[in-house]
């Protein structure tokens, strides 16, 4: 069992106390109007949450893969799409922080910390999902210059993100052919497509990015070439516990309304809440969340002293966290009766949030393929 320290419990209060000032009273509206509001994530980096785990350098909070998920769970209790963007903003910025010259560094990350700059992350591609090694996206060298062409798909803040971490094809040979850009947003050549119409995450713009003899600084490559699918992968294991952080704190939040809301509808005479059937839901709903928390935090804690096990543990906490926080959410909607499928609810929001989260950082089939690889490895 992990066991949080006093500063853990303390950066989780003041996570929770944002969310619950900020952002839960906004993510009605935020979903109808379908915007972020920037205000809130410069908000964000000043309480030091726009770069949690880059290091101390360049202004990043240096703080662990656990903190994180403590972080990004609690901000999710108050609106699932802003949390689950900046986690985005957070492994970008990372990705930087870790492997980007210093000068690249020094240019970009302080900004990123400090959410002056909001930054996206851009490896999807229309025939490059689960495969993302197929990519086709090419990165030419010319003079001090690569001139960038392709596209990419389901592409969190684009239009909004002022940074785009690119990875495109420099060779050939398959992975080993991929490296990593940064793109900045106002880069010729660059631009970005209608804002795709979504079940959820609907306060997030997604849209195409498109490359069209995009032309970018030689010093804007992150790292040599021929690394960038490996920079990319480094960052998936920690990628998919903010996920699954954020469908946790969702769901927390989903059942927190249904608690309060069978207290007070009474049928037959009753508050519901006076109906076995009704609490024997809601235990197992408290128990279903209480063990998807326990395996992500141990899953973090391993990240964080980088065990043999830890990619393991982060495959089996992404589908195991993500699959429970949905169930919870539609089981919450369910005992609002009709009114959970009202948007003044706000439950069904929930709901409709969560759905991505089996999918993204690698859908929970891959998940599967991950944790059933490792074991053949002798992971068990």
């Amino acid at each position: 069992m992990t066991l949080l320290t006093e500063e853990q419990t303390m950066i989780s209060d003041m996570a929770k106390g944002f969310a619950m000032k900020e952002l839960r009273p906004n993510a009605a509206r935020w979903d109808k109007e379908g915007n972020l509001d920037r205000s809130k994530l410069e908000a964000l980096g000043e309480l030091g949450f726009g770069g949690i785990y880059t290091t101390e350098e360049h202004g990043g909070s240096g703080l662990t893969r656990l903190d994180a998920a403590l972080i990004f769970e609690q901000l999710s209790r108050g609106d699932i799409s802003h949390a689950a963007f900046l986690s985005i903003h957070n492994m970008a910025t990372w990705m930087i922080d870790s492997f980007a010259h210093d000068q690249l560094r020094a240019k970009y990350v302080p900004r990123l910390t400090a959410t002056e700059l909001i930054a996206s992350y851009c490896l999807t591609e229309p025939g490059a999902g689960s495969d993302a090694a197929s990519l086709k996206t090419t990165a030419k060298l010319e003079g001090n210059e690569y001139v960038l062409n392709g596209a990419k798909v389901f592409i969190s803040g684009a239009g909004f993100s002022d940074v785009y971490v690119v990875m495109a094809r420099t060779d050939e040979g398959g992975a080993k052919g991929v490296s990593t850009f940064i793109v900045d947003k106002d880069a010729p050549g660059l631009s970005f497509g209608k804002h795709e119409d979504k079940m959820g995450w609907r306060a997030q713009p997604t849209a195409m990015v498109n490359f069209d003899d995009c032309r970018i600084p030689a010093t804007n490559r992150v790292g040599d070439e021929g690394n960038g699918f490996k920079f990319a992968m480094a960052g998936l294991d920690g990628g998919r516990l903010n996920i699954a952080a954020c469908a946790l704190g969702g769901a927390q939040d989903a059942l927190d309304r249904a608690f309060a809301y069978v207290q007070e509808r009474q049928q037959f005479g009753r508050a519901i809440i006076d109906f076995q059937a009704t609490q024997f839901k809601l235990a197992d709903m408290e128990t279903e969340l209480a063990a998807a928390r326990a395996l992500l935090y141990e899953a973090a804690s391993k990240l964080d002293r980088k065990t043999p096990d830890a990619t393991k543990f982060c495959a089996m906490a992404k589908r195991f966290v993500t699959d429970t926080s949905s169930k919870v959410a539609n089981d919450a909607l369910q005992l609002h009766g009709g009114y959970g499928y009202l948007g003044d609810y706000e439950v069904e929001r929930i709901v409709r949030d969560l759905r991505v989260h089996q999918i993204l950082e690698g859908t929970n089939e891959i998940m599967r393929v991950i944790v059933a690889r490792e074991m053949m490895k002798g992971q068990v």
